[in-house]
This record gives structure tokens, C-alpha cells and sequence, in this order.
């Protein structure tokens, strides 16, 4: 027998079972770990924090950059006028309703004829959209009147301010008694927005409301007379209804923003020119008006809360009453809202102008626009 037996065999060196002595009790060591254990965090936290450092003094450079950039462009003051849009104002006039100006141009027209007309505009634009077919009208009508709704155009844009349907036709009323034409027989001709205070209108006449206007007709164009068949723009959609993020929007809107949105609701073929988007631009930032936007857009709400109102002044009314519809307009699409049209007002008649014409017929196709018109009013 091997006098020197070898030795019992040891565990391995792990650290969660430490080695035996061969005559003593179990000796705890202490885990060794490896040396880059405790260096790659050490690395990585230094780079963290190198990269920390760096993205702060990168976002300090930009608000340094871009706070005053952004003040200056927040408060960039509203485009020259046109010689074009200059002509318009300076054959104008204000009225004052409720201590706030009121633009209206007043044109006398043919003579032998004692017809007057009024032409509502639309949103977001104004006076200045029946421009095309101005001279043409004056040709048959006595007088000629637009006016600028309060916030729109050359009018004050009061903010904040409960923009309604109810106060424009009120400042329409008050205009004609400003005019002197208060028991005088009007012919409305609307368009868009416009179609809806002519409906409030008509809705008055019908019921003798004191201060009403007497009309002589209505003519509409391309508005949302049925909120069921009308369709307002993702924008109009976000601003009516954005709360706080509204007004950040209208600040930061542009040139470019707003034409190309409004280009959406032209026809392809029929497109303003660059100068004539610049008119619309210019007249909409007069008096800093695409800040109250948000607030006139309540109207899309207001239609559908009073439809049985201005849906039935229509239905019940015994005016003559026309149509003149841009088939490519998506915010009323065609058949849709045309189908719908003939349903609801049978007794109204109809213009449908060429296939290619959309949203803003007066100005896409005012030739056309203007001889459906003239049809109209010479058929009663």
C-alpha cells in the first residue's frame, strides 16, 4: 500500500463554493473579477455623460438661434397690397357697426334699372373673390355691394371674439340701413360661408324679424348648405376644434401653408396665379385676421346646431331661388350633394358649370359664372 494516498480532490475555484483547507474550516475569498468589469461601465456612463454635455450645448445653440428667429417671424408685418388689391380698398368704404370698420364697395351700374345686389364671399377669403364678375353685374344691376365680413379682408378682426353666423347677417342689415336701402327689394348672391348668413337672412325675411331686409332672390354657389353632404378640409377640422394647439398653428402658418390648402379646393385646370394667391394671402393677414380663423371657424359647428333653421328657410321660402355649383368641389362633392339638392329644393333651379370647375366657380370660370347669373335674374 502507497504510504502517501493522494489528496481528496477539490472543487472547483468558484466563487460561490469556496475551496476546503485540508485542516481547518472553509475560507470565504472574496469573487475576483475581471479588470475590465469594472471599466467598461466607468466608459460608457463618461461617454454618456460627453454626449449629454454636448447635446445640451446643441439644443442651447439652436434656442439661442431660433427664439429670435422665431420672434421675428411671428411678428413679420403683413405683405405690401397690390396695386390690384390697393384699387379695391381705395374704391371702398367703411361703416361702422358696434364701434368696429366694416369694408363695402358700392358701384352704381346701369342705368334705367332700380335692381340692387349683394354679394356674400366666403371662407377664408373676401370682397375682393367677385373682382371677375364685378364690371359684368354693373352692367345690369343699378347698384353693386360687397362687403368684407368682420374678419375678414379690409373689415376689423376682433380677437377673442365670438365670431357668428347670426352677427355677419346682422352687419349686412345694418350696411343696407347704413346705405339708405332698408325698404329696398335685394337680390342676395352668395358663395360658400356666404350661402349660410344668406340663409340666416332669408330665414328672418320669411318670419318679419324687425331690421330685416327685403329679397327680391337668392342665388347660392358651392357652400355647405347640408352639413350631411358637406365635407370641410382636415385643417378647417383641426382649427375649429384644436383648443390650445389652434392658435400655435395660425402663428406659425405661411404663404405656402395657406396656398397650398386653398389650391386644394380649385380645380386642376383652374388654379390662381401666384400673384392672385398672394392677393388672398395678403388680404387674410390684414389686421393680423388668420389669428382669428380658429374662432370663425365655429361657423361648420353652427351650421349643424341651427340646420333646422337655415335648412327650412330655404325649404319654406317662396323666393326665387337658384343654384350655381362648381361639379369638382370636394368640401360638396358632386353627385352627393347635388342629388341631395334637388331631393331637399325641388323648386330651386340649377347652373352646373363645366366638369373641371371646383370650389370657387366665380373666379375659376366667372364667364360662365356670371352668364348662369344674369339667366337667373332675367327668368322672374
Amino acid at each position: 500500500m502507497d504510504p502517501h494516498p493522494p489528496p481528496p480532490p477539490q472543487p472547483p475555484n468558484n466563487p460561490v463554493f469556496p475551496p476546503q483547507t485540508p485542516n481547518g474550516p472553509t475560507i470565504a475569498l472574496r469573487p475576483q473579477m475581471r479588470p475590465t468589469s469594472t471599466l467598461r461601465p466607468q466608459t460608457f456612463a463618461g461617454s454618456a455623460t460627453l454626449g449629454m454635455c454636448r447635446m445640451k450645448e446643441w439644443w442651447l445653440q439652436v434656442g439661442l438661434l431660433g427664439v429670435p428667429l422665431l420672434a421675428v417671424y411671428l411678428h413679420i408685418p403683413p405683405p405690401q397690397l397690390s396695386p390690384a388689391l390697393r384699387s379695391w380698398k381705395s374704391s371702398g368704404s367703411f361703416f361702422t357697426y358696434k364701434d368696429l370698420n366694416i369694408f363695402y364697395r358700392d358701384s352704381s351700374g346701369a342705368v334705367g334699372s332700380s335692381d340692387i345686389v349683394v354679394l356674400l364671399h366666403g371662407f377664408p377669403t373676401s370682397s375682393y373673390d367677385w373682382s371677375k364678375i364685378w364690371e359684368g353685374l354693373t352692367q345690369r344691376f343699378h347698384r353693386v355691394i360687397a362687403l368684407d365680413f368682420l374678419g375678414f379682408g379690409f373689415s376689423d378682426k376682433p380677437r377673442p371674439h365670438g365670431y357668428s353666423i347670426f352677427e355677419q347677417a346682422t352687419i349686412v342689415e345694418g350696411l343696407l340701413r347704413h346705405l339708405g336701402l332698408r325698404h329696398q327689394r335685394i337680390n342676395l348672391l352668395s358663395h360658400d360661408y356666404g350661402d349660410t348668413v344668406a340663409q340666416e337672412l332669408l330665414h328672418r325675411y320669411e318670419h318679419n324679424k324687425t331690421g330685416s331686409i327685403l329679397i327680391n332672390s337668392l342665388c347660392l354657389s358651392n357652400g355647405g348648405i347640408f352639413p350631411e353632404t358637406h365635407y370641410p378640409r382636415s385643417i378647417q377640422k383641426l382649427l375649429k376644434d384644436g383648443g390650445l394647439l389652434s392658435p400655435i398653428i395660425l402663428r406659425l402658418m405661411n404663404f405656402f401653408f395657406f396656398s397650398g390648402g386653398l389650391g386644394a379646393v380649385f380645380g386642376p385646370y383652374t388654379q390662381p396665379s401666384q400673384a392672385e394667391y398672394w392677393d388672398m394671402w395678403t388680404a387674410v393677414q390684414n389686421n393680423d385676421g388668420n389669428l382669428v380663423m380658429d374662432s370663425i371657424l365655429q361657423y361648420i359647428n353652427q351650421r349643424k346646431k341651427h340646420r333646422e333653421r337655415w335648412v327650412g328657410a330655404l325649404m319654406s321660402t317662396s323666393v326665387p331661388l337658384h343654384l350655381i355649383y362648381g361639379p369638382l368641389d370636394p368640401v360638396n362633392p358632386h353627385p352627393e350633394f347635388l342629388q341631395f339638392y334637388k331631393k331637399v329644393l325641388p323648386m330651386s333651379t340649377v347652373s352646373v358649370l363645366d366638369d373641371h370647375i371646383s370650389h370657387y366657380p366665380q373666379l375659376e370660370d366667372p364667364t360662365g359664372f356670371l352668364n348662369a347669373y344674369l339667366n337667373f335674374i332675367n327668368s322672374f
